[in-house]
């Protein structure tokens, strides 16, 4: 059935022949876009919906989620807002929790947190592996995912388990675990940090993630300057993430490469770091996303919203950069072009906000616009 979205006050596409307009309106036919345009010129349909003067805009592309969990941490994120160091180690007491709750409890889990993100606007999604690290946890964890996620990932190599060797533990990775875990995922990811996996262990792990077929992903220059993005940009990874810490050399090599810069602003305000240095990015002609980093450690929010705001007041983009980076450049960081857009043939994901602009995002900080919103052409809210 056809439904025509009308009244459009402000209507973004992420088109660049469309691009931005006004007085617009949009068609969608079961779970594809057919046709936008003027309001004047619209075509006929099954179901008229008038938005009233709204602004529309393609919905949320989250690029980067850890939701398969169980457990809590607030008590480490008391500690750090008292003073305490962010460090790559937490990420065990999580895995204790995961490895210890039911199938039903992490889905669950994740089912919650997934239609949290939606009420919110998000209408496509990804979500990582990497609190199991064993073979039985970090296989289920996939399975798991991909009856919810959009696109799941494995992250097998997210940390070394608490009295595991890293070398055997790498080997674990790139052998019996991803032959049990790659039918259930699309890409393999590895944390290249100080306290994790060091480059050569990285490279080892995304090497035989390729091999697989996987596509890559790549967590990068978090707690300082390092490898990641190198490894990433040599690696053809679709993304590589955080990106907090960047030489001149790192920002030239994504500026020159087919690698996403994924942004996560709600983690570097949670792990009291600096933000990611979008505006130098963007200068110098990088593609950049921006993610909410969803975890219970490190960037427990799932508001895509906030993000926005946060790169806008905080990142020196511009809105309608910052729009851009959350739905097209997501999208992107996926390697995907149906969704991000609202044009013919794209995903029918739309995101209806209360407010006449997008420019209201930042505008109104911290205000939930979230008017309605379709997912694949079915109406959420």
């Amino acid at each position: 059935m056809a439904v025509l979205i009308t009244g459009i006050g402000e209507l973004t596409t992420n088109d660049p022949e469309l691009g931005k307009l006004r007085d617009a309106a949009l068609v969608l036919d079961g779970e594809t876009v057919v046709w936008a345009g003027p309001a004047a010129q619209a075509p006929d349909a099954d179901e008229r919906v008038d938005v009233e003067g709204r602004a529309v805009l393609p919905g949320w592309v989250d690029s980067h989620t850890h939701l398969v969990f169980a457990g809590d941490r607030t008590a480490e994120f008391e500690a750090r807002m008292a003073g305490q160091a962010y460090a790559a180690g937490g990420i065990a007491v999580t895995v204790g929790a995961t490895r210890a709750a039911s199938d039903e409890q992490l889905a669950a889990n994740l089912r919650r947190h997934v239609e949290e993100a939606a009420a919110q606007g998000t209408t496509c999604l990804e979500t990582k592996t990497g609190y199991g690290l064993n073979v039985v946890d970090e296989t289920r964890s996939a399975r798991i995912a991909g009856e919810v996620a959009d696109e799941v990932t494995f992250l097998g190599a997210h940390l070394v388990p608490p009295g595991a060797d890293a070398e055997s533990y790498v080997d674990l990775v790139c052998g019996e675990m991803l032959d049990a875990v790659a039918p259930h995922v699309r890409w393999a990811d590895v944390f290249c940090e100080t306290g994790a996996f060091d480059e050569a262990q990285s490279a080892r792990v995304l090497k035989a993630a390729a091999e697989r077929g996987l596509g890559l992903r790549v967590h990068g220059n978090q707690l300082g300057e390092g490898p990641g993005v190198r490894l990433a940009v040599e690696l053809d990874a679709a993304s590589v993430d955080h990106c907090t810490y960047l030489s001149d050399a790192d920002v030239e090599a994504l500026a020159s490469s087919n690698t996403v810069a994924t942004a996560l602003p709600a983690c570097d305000l949670s792990t009291r770091q600096s933000l990611a240095p979008a505006r130098r990015l963007l200068d110098a002609g990088a593609t950049v996303a921006l993610a909410s980093n969803a975890n219970p450690g490190s960037s427990y929010t799932t508001s895509m919203a906030f993000c926005v705001t946060t790169a806008v007041l905080q990142m020196r983009m511009t809105v309608d950069e910052a729009v851009w980076s959350a739905t097209a450049g997501g999208a992107r960081a996926l390697r995907r072009d149906d969704v991000g857009y609202l044009r013919p043939g794209a995903r029918a994901d739309v995101h209806v906000l209360d407010a006449p602009s997008t420019t209201h995002l930042a505008y109104r900080p911290g205000v939930p616009l979230t008017h309605a919103v379709w997912r694949k052409g079915a109406k959420l809210r």
